[in-house]
């Protein structure tokens, strides 16, 4: 079993997924659960065919058509909730799978978007939370093409809001600056918790 599990999350647009970048380039072992997802969801994934059966006319030959489903999930809870059954279970295997590949390591870092909202960081050695300033979440987002300020506003109100965020976060890394000082922190933050590893 892996000596130490660290949970990594941030809200959308928080700059999470630069920080897993920066991690996995200092070789840390991370699991990616929205990369896990599209997998899932990909051509000839293995939700592909339980997606289709509960929300028809969102999968075609490349798999879910992910603009028709978030139609279809964001802004109905009972909806989204059917869609968790579908995705979590398999998210655990795959997760399992990653500890066991892994288990030789001193610690890993699962990157979980959903961590606080699905209670996952009471099972884990420490949490990681990703933030910057609110004007620059909303600037980053409203530039992604298929995003709208409704769309935005809905799934904001789907996730634990950033100050509550880092109210239980045992390490926070801020990206509202240049890349070199975010690049910085997790340079530190890697040191850190090799040091708590005893290496």
């Amino acid at each position: 079993m892996v000596a130490r599990i660290y949970g990594l999350t941030g809200s959308i647009g928080m700059g999470k997924s630069a920080v897993a970048a920066m991690l996995q380039k200092l070789d840390i072992p991370l699991y990616d659960a929205d990369a896990e997802v599209h997998r899932l969801q990909g051509p000839g994934g293995e939700a592909v065919a339980a997606i289709e059966s509960r929300f028809p006319g969102t999968t075609g030959p490349d798999g879910v058509d992910r603009k028709k489903l978030s139609a279809a999930v964001i802004g109905h809870p009972h909806e989204m909730k059917a869609l968790e059954q579908i995705i979590h279970p398999m998210l655990r295997k795959r997760r399992a799978d990653f500890l066991r590949r892994h288990r030789s390591r001193d610690f890993v870092v699962l990157d979980l978007p959903l961590l606080f909202e699905t209670g996952g960081h009471r099972k884990l050695d420490g949490v990681i939370v990703v933030t910057a300033p609110a004007w620059k979440q909303r600037r980053r987002v409203l530039a992604r093409s298929n995003m709208s300020p409704a769309k935005f506003r809905a799934i904001l109100d789907m996730q634990v809001p950033d100050a509550a965020k880092r109210a239980r976060a045992d390490y926070i890394i801020h990206t509202g600056a240049t890349f070199h000082h975010t690049r910085s922190q997790v340079r530190r933050l890697v040191a850190c918790l090799r040091a708590k590893a005893g290496r």
